[in-house]
């Protein structure tokens, strides 16, 4: 098993044994036909076959409460989404060398969610792809090849990005070009920002010593992969002035936190008041249909436009736009941001409650429905923290509950479910919580 995101190997004769005769199955196939790379989620995994809101329901009927899926944001097989995707397939869906005024109709939208400074949108399938894309604009706009990223950071899984990403494993090592820095952890004390600014400053001289010119700072705003950091708000900014002064970029990903997530806005960036040069965004843009983008400030396209052609076959295709749009109409009507921040402050208070008399928790942390919570490491006669998180994971699917766990070591528990997720889905998860927590002492 891997215990850092929860996860059984798929092909694990024991366990699969233990699975319903069906699912036994489909793990076989799954394993003969999609081969050893994929991994799926907890001890007994779940055969789903339908969504709806929070809820996520099983072949038997049973339904499970997601406490996990960020990408569909507005919740699961929302009709105003499952309707504008349904309309225009069935009416048009071709590549973007043609005119068509939903794409700007929509960028004009997006753009109104930013700072004014971010002037141009270009379109991807996915988040990899826009972080791969920006990775372009910015050794274009930069001159420079270097780029700095957390030591745990998740950015995708193309080529370039995979080197970006060093929770994918040991066996995918961050590109030579790549600088890791300790990601802006509070509970070693003193000023976050400044410190953070400091580990740039550290990779900047690296950079250097290794006669490579800095591109750009590129970090997921919620810190996810790294542990889930959020406090305080503008801890980042040093860190951005930083590399500017070096002549980098700063580009803000936004595909895990963005679209509300944090409860403070549309953007996780704007909880540290600076304005990226570049912002990623993908998953929850589309509510789970594949699209992407990345928003630049429009000086640095001049010279990638002048020396380079860009066409994505179907990025920002018609059925994508409509489904985008359809889902950013939904979070302003529904205020789905404000329920973020208030349901979000909501579970974060009784989490910490819940964890202040239990030993093996620590601390909580997030912003909006973006929460970790730490399982402290145990003696090394009861096991370790990273094992403790996984039962802990696995006890709450057992309640029908979905959530998994992040952090280097995979003992931080990772809370973010849809925005819609309200404070009677809160009570459910909390009691359900409370039981698995006395079963594990």
């Amino acid at each position: 098993m891997d215990q850092r995101h929860g996860m059984v190997n798929a092909f694990d004769p024991a366990r699969t044994a233990a699975l319903p005769e069906a699912d036994a199955a489909l793990v076989e196939r799954r394993q003969r036909l999609l081969g050893p790379a994929y991994r799926l989620f907890y001890d007994h995994p779940v055969h789903l076959v339908r969504g709806e809101g929070v809820w996520l329901y099983d072949a038997a009927g049973a339904a499970y409460l997601d406490v996990y899926n960020n990408v569909p944001v507005v919740g699961h097989c929302h009709p105003r989404v499952v309707d504008a995707m349904a309309r225009q397939a069935g009416a048009l869906n071709t590549h973007t060398r043609y005119l068509h005024g939903a794409i700007l109709d929509y960028a004009e939208a997006l753009l109104t969610t930013v700072p004014a400074e971010l002037g141009h949108v270009m379109f991807t399938c996915t988040g990899s792809e826009a972080n791969d894309l920006a990775l372009r604009v910015a050794k274009s706009a930069t001159g420079g090849t270097g780029f700095i990223v957390t030591a745990n950071a998740y950015h995708g899984v193309t080529d370039a990005v995979a080197g970006l990403s060093p929770s994918l494993g040991p066996a995918v090592a961050p590109a030579p070009h790549v600088v890791c820095v300790a990601a802006p952890d509070r509970r070693r004390g003193g000023d976050v920002g400044a410190a953070f600014a400091a580990e740039i400053d550290a990779a900047l001289e690296r950079m250097a010593a290794k006669g490579i010119r800095p591109a750009a700072l590129i970090v997921d705003t919620i810190f996810s992969s790294d542990g889930v950091f959020a406090d305080p708000p503008g801890f980042l900014r040093p860190a951005v002035e930083c590399i500017r002064a070096a002549g980098g970029l700063f580009i803000a990903d936004e595909v895990q936190a963005g679209f509300g997530r944090t409860g403070a806005g549309l953007w996780g960036f704007a909880r540290h008041q600076v304005v990226p040069d570049l912002v990623t965004m993908g998953k929850p843009m589309g509510n789970g249909h594949p699209v992407a983008a990345m928003l630049a400030r429009p000086a640095l396209l001049e010279r990638f436009g002048a020396a380079s052609r860009y066409f994505n076959t179907f990025g920002g295709n018609p059925v994508s736009i409509a489904v985008a749009q359809a889902v950013l109409d939904v979070i302003a009507e529904e205020n789905l941001v404000a329920r973020a921040r208030e349901t979000g402050d909501y579970l974060m208070a009784e989490l910490a409650a819940r964890a202040a008399p239990h030993p093996g928790l620590g601390e909580v942390r997030g912003s909006g429905l973006f929460i970790g919570l730490d399982v402290l490491p145990e003696t090394a006669e009861t096991g370790t923290g990273e094992c403790e998180a996984a039962r802990i994971v696995n006890g709450l699917r057992e309640r029908r509950v979905l959530i998994s766990a992040s952090g280097p070591t995979g003992n931080v528990l990772k809370i973010r479910p849809p925005l819609p997720f309200g404070r009677p889905e809160a009570e459910i998860f909390l009691d359900a919580f409370d039981d698995v927590l006395k079963t594990i002492g």
